[in-house]
């Protein structure tokens, strides 16, 4: 039976090419599309594994470069029975590297706090430096700075020499290489002079990157981490020097920050009473029973954390990805079911002789199903291993752009999903087929 499916194909090499290439095409399609979220995927495994710790942002913040927390905090933080190490970071995008307007991908400047970066156990850039050296205390206050090997390849700049940040000559001490796409975009410099160079407050940063005790999980640290900043409400945001400096932009916008929530003209510093633990001290006193939830100006993030938040990308992503799927099928499919009615209303007089030979109806049903199942097959084949062998390309020619990932598992859905459809488009002309009695059918040839 199959080796006489395939013959009927091949009679028709010009209807049969074109309904595989129709379903090929489909499906490297679908193997390039999800190939995109099991990139992502895969690069934020990667990414976390490598970083074990804790992040302390602000809440409400996408991403640490658009949070701001209290410089002051830091302190606080490593007086925390759980905690370990405390590190604290500022982050800024770079606009001109070697005066080259930098678009896409983006780079950024991280300015971290060397001494507690080299107190932790697992630094991901000290682990994955591939040349020269790593910063050292001797570095604070210099414009020495480590970046990773894609920068360096892209603004050919090796150990040693220069590299202008935002028109702003830094002298290149190392060279890191991760491998993730998340963690290879960044210049890492001393926190002081990423400020200065950036224009940031120097009460302030973008988040805290904490290490636990050994003895000590990090989902006990992070609760007993927000547990201790209840009913904050960003007191200190900015040291007291920055506030009494004469920063006319910042007091205008931080008293309109306190009128917006009812603060008053007065600051608040160090043993003030925040604004939210007032209102609860009032209402319990007037017996108010609607006193506000105490909330925490801050969010703790473990790897966990931030994965749950990708799989949430990732999931309107695959949604897309569907439907892009879905519209390319439907075509393969249709395509398929064309030519199996036209492949029977050709073969009309061959089924009816056929069944006045002895055929079953169930031989009919067999004998086209294996020439749509054989069209689904070759679809199939071609189909993942253009869309496999594209997913390499792309790789090849962008490869601090995209990282795609066609998995076995992907590849072997694939192929049997193409098997399924080629089957699929040949169930109602099999149909058909079989309801033709012999002499109907030599009638109607």
């Amino acid at each position: 039976m199959l080796s006489f499916a395939f013959a009927n194909l091949c009679s028709r090499p010009l209807r049969t090419t074109l309904s595989v290439l129709g379903l090929m095409v489909s499906i490297a399609g679908m193997v390039g599309l999800f190939s995109i979220a099991e990139g992502i995927d895969r690069v934020v495994s990667k990414t976390f594994q490598q970083i074990p710790g804790l992040l302390i942002q602000q809440r409400g913040a996408p991403v640490p470069i658009f949070s701001t927390l209290p410089a002051v905090w830091q302190q606080e933080l490593q007086e925390l029975p759980a905690v370990s190490v405390v590190n604290a970071s500022v982050f800024s995008r770079i606009n001109l590297l070697n005066d080259k307007v930098v678009l896409s991908p983006p780079r950024f400047v991280l300015g971290t706090d060397i001494a507690s970066r080299l107190a932790l156990k697992r630094c991901v850039y000290q682990e994955n430096l591939v040349a020269g050296r790593f910063l050292t205390p001797d570095d604070v206050g210099t414009h020495h700075c480590v970046l990773s090997r894609q920068i360096a390849e892209e603004r050919d700049c090796g150990v040693g020499e220069t590299i202008d940040i935002n028109r702003v000559a830094c002298e290149v001490v190392g060279i890191y290489h991760t491998g993730s796409l998340m963690i290879d975009v960044s210049i890492l410099m001393d926190i002081g002079t990423a400020r200065s160079m950036s224009r940031i407050d120097e009460g302030t940063v973008n988040c805290f990157y904490v290490e636990v005790r050994d003895d000590v999980a990090n989902p006990a640290a992070k609760q007993q981490i927000e547990a201790a900043f209840l009913g904050r409400d960003g007191e200190m945001w900015t040291s007291s020097a920055s506030r009494s400096s004469g920063n006319l932009i910042g007091d205008v916008i931080r008293s309109i920050d306190r009128t917006i929530r009812g603060e008053g003209g007065g600051s608040i510093g160090p043993g003030r009473t925040p604004p939210a633990a007032t209102t609860r001290d009032n209402a319990e006193s007037t017996g108010d029973s609607t006193s506000t939830e105490q909330t925490s100006p801050i969010e703790v993030r473990t790897a966990e954390d931030w994965s749950e938040r990708f799989d949430e990308f990732s999931a309107d992503l695959r949604l897309f990805l569907v439907i892009m799927t879905t519209i390319g099928v439907t075509i393969a499919v249709l395509s398929i079911l064309n030519t199996m009615l036209m492949s029977i209303t050709e073969r009309t007089i061959d089924f009816g002789i056929l069944r006045a030979n002895g055929w079953r109806t169930r031989d009919i049903i067999s004998l086209i199903t294996w020439e749509s199942a054989l069209i689904g097959v070759l679809g199939g084949v071609l189909g993942t291993g253009i869309g496999w062998l594209a997913t390499l390309g792309i790789n090849a020619a962008w490869p601090d752009r995209m990282q795609l990932f066609a998995s076995p598992q992907l590849i072997l859905f694939s192929l049997l999903f193409s098997i399924v459809l080629g089957i699929a488009g040949g169930v109602y002309p099999a149909w058909l087929a079989s309801r033709l009695s012999p002499m109907d059918a030599i009638r109607r040839g």
